[in-house]
């Protein structure tokens, strides 16, 4: 990506995330949708738009579909804001890629508190052993 769709994919965000937060009054967004990164074609003419959305996948799936349909609206509003003779054709997504990195950070999470587990027990099962070896010293210290 170049400098420029980068620029323009920031500032995309950032204006989207203001219209959904303030001017978009759909019933079907319940869970706060979050704009996750925006891909903008090197032509400008389309930016791929990713979100997160809290809820059920029968809410995420709600919350697309209304931003999809007020897709139209928020184009034009992007117009008037960015500094573009014509605003980029907005498709909207779900972020794999969070639910993706959200399983990894849960895999190593518990991975974590497994080598923890075995630790443990393996400081438990060492610990009588030295106590006994400990006791053994003490005795032959004795009779010597």
């Amino acid at each position: 990506m170049s400098r420029r769709t980068e620029r323009v994919g920031s500032t995309i965000q950032q204006e989207l995330a203001q219209i959904i937060m303030r001017e978009l009054n759909d019933p079907r967004l319940t869970g706060m949708p979050s704009i996750t990164r925006v891909k903008v074609s090197p032509d400008l003419s389309i930016a791929d738009v990713y979100i997160t959305v809290m809820g059920t996948p029968g809410q995420q799936n709600a919350a697309l579909n209304a931003l999809r349909h007020s897709a139209g609206l928020m184009r034009t509003k992007l117009t008037g804001q960015l500094t573009l003779r014509q605003a980029p054709y907005l498709k909207f997504h779900i972020d794999e890629n969070l639910k993706k990195e959200l399983e990894v950070l849960d895999l190593l999470r518990k991975a974590r508190e497994e080598n923890e587990e075995l630790e443990r027990k393996r400081a438990e099962a060492d610990s009588p052993g030295r106590a006994e070896s400990d006791e053994l010293e003490e005795h032959q210290e004795k009779s010597e």
